[in-house]
């Protein structure tokens, strides 16, 4: 724990309010404009599963290609 302290030590109270403000209300920013564009997503990317198994799939198909032939 004291390694932890010693590492914070080179950055300055306003540097680390700074840092505390930023990650929260960048998270805050993400979670909003998520829930505003889901309803988006819901309609324009129905399906997209599929193309995700496909990838799945072909990565699957070329590792066993690999580990059979070789």
């Amino acid at each position: 724990m004291s390694n932890l302290v010693e590492k914070l030590r080179m950055f300055s109270s306003g540097q680390l309010q700074f840092a505390l403000f930023f990650v929260i209300s960048f998270t805050a920013i993400i979670v909003w404009v998520y829930r505003m564009d889901s309803k988006g997503h819901k309609i324009h990317y129905a399906g997209t599963y599929k193309i995700l198994i496909g990838f799945i799939l072909a990565i699957i198909a070329l590792f066993m290609i690999k580990v059979f032939v070789h």
